[in-house]
C-alpha cells in the first residue's frame, strides 16, 4: 500500500485534490497534525487493514516545522512505509485572485495583505517542495485537468516529469499573454483573412490549415519549431521548471496562430505521458 501526502501552498488546490482522491477510492484525511502522521500510517498499513489507497492532507495549519516533518518522513522510510508526496502550487497572481473570489483569509496573512501571507508561506513550505515527488502548478488548470493528471500519475502510474505545457494561440491586437514563456510571431505566414470565403473560418478548419501550411516557408518553420521545442523540453525538466506556456501569435488570433498551435499540440501529444499538456485558443472568438 502507498500513502499519498498532499501538500502545497494554500489556495493551490489541496482540498480539490483530496476530493478527487476520495472519488478515486482513496481513504482521505485532511489537516492531520504532523505528530499523528506516523500513527495514522501505522494503522492504515497494519495487517488486516481493508484500505488499499490513502491520502493525507498536510498544510501550514497542520503544525509544520522543518525539523519535525523531516523527522516524520525519515521514520516512515525507515519503517518501510511507501509514500509519495504531491505538492500543489500556483502563481502569486492566481492565488491572490482565488482568495479575493472566495473572500477567505490566508492562514498566515493575519493583519497583513494576502500577498505577504503567501510569501511567508512559500518560505516555510520550501523544504517540503524540495522533498516532493510530484509538483503540479494549478495556475491554468480546471478541476477536470487536475483530475486527469492525478489519475494519470497515481492510478495509471504514468511517468511524470513535473512539467505542464500549455500551447496557446492569441492575437497580437489583444496583447501578448502575460504568462507566456515562449512567444512565436507567425504573422509572416499567409493570412486567410484576406480571402473573403475563408475569413469567417478558423485554424480549426482543415481548409484554413491547408491554406496556411501550403508553402515551403510554413513547412520549414514548422520543422524548425518542432526541433527547437523537442530540444528545450527535457532541459526545462532538468532545471525543475513545472509550467511552460508556448504562445503562437498572429494579428487576430483566428487563423494562423490557431493552425500552428494545433500542429504543435498534435506533435507533442505522443509525449503527453511525460508531460501535462493543454491547448488553449485565447482569442478565437
Amino acid at each position: 500500500m502507498e500513502i499519498i501526502i498532499v501538500t502545497g501552498i494554500s489556495g493551490a488546490g489541496k482540498s480539490s485534490a483530496l476530493k478527487i482522491f476520495e472519488d478515486l477510492g482513496f481513504y482521505c484525511v485532511d489537516n492531520l497534525p504532523v505528530s499523528l502522521i506516523e500513527k495514522f500510517a501505522e494503522l492504515i498499513t497494519a495487517p488486516g487493514s481493508n484500505y488499499e489507497h490513502a491520502a493525507i492532507g498536510v498544510d501550514i495549519r497542520s503544525g509544520l516545522k522543518n525539523g519535525q516533518m523531516a523527522e516524520v518522513l525519515d521514520h516512515l522510510r525507515e519503517r518501510g512505509c511507501s509514500y509519495r508526496m504531491l505538492f500543489l502550487d500556483a502563481s502569486n497572481r492566481v492565488l491572490v485572485h482565488r482568495y479575493k473570489e472566495t473572500r477567505r483569509a490566508h492562514p498566515l496573512a493575519k493583519q497583513e495583505s494576502v500577498i505577504e501571507g503567501i510569501r511567508a508561506e512559500r518560505a516555510e513550505m520550501e523544504f517540503l517542495r524540495k522533498k516532493s515527488d510530484v509538483i503540479i502548478d494549478t495556475s491554468k488548470m480546471l478541476s477536470k485537468d487536475l483530475r486527469g493528471e492525478l489519475e494519470k500519475i497515481f492510478l495509471d502510474d504514468s511517468q511524470f516529469q513535473n512539467l505542464v505545457i500549455t500551447v496557446m494561440s492569441f492575437g497580437f491586437k489583444y496583447g501578448i499573454p502575460n504568462d507566456a514563456d515562449l512567444v512565436f510571431d507567425v504573422r509572416f505566414l499567409p493570412n486567410p483573412y484576406y480571402v473573403e470565403e475563408l475569413r469567417p473560418l478558423t485554424g480549426n478548419d482543415p481548409v484554413i490549415q491547408d491554406y496556411v501550411m501550403g508553402n515551403d516557408t510554413a513547412r520549414t518553420f514548422k520543422e524548425l519549431l518542432f526541433s527547437m521545442i523537442d530540444f528545450l523540453l527535457p532541459n526545462y525538466v532538468k532545471e525543475g521548471k513545472n509550467q511552460l506556456v508556448i504562445a503562437m501569435g498572429c494579428t487576430g488570433g483566428h487563423h494562423r496562430s490557431v493552425t500552428m498551435a494545433n500542429l504543435l499540440y498534435e506533435h507533442l501529444k505522443p509525449e503527453d505521458d511525460l508531460y501535462g499538456l493543454r491547448l488553449e485558443h485565447r482569442d478565437i472568438r
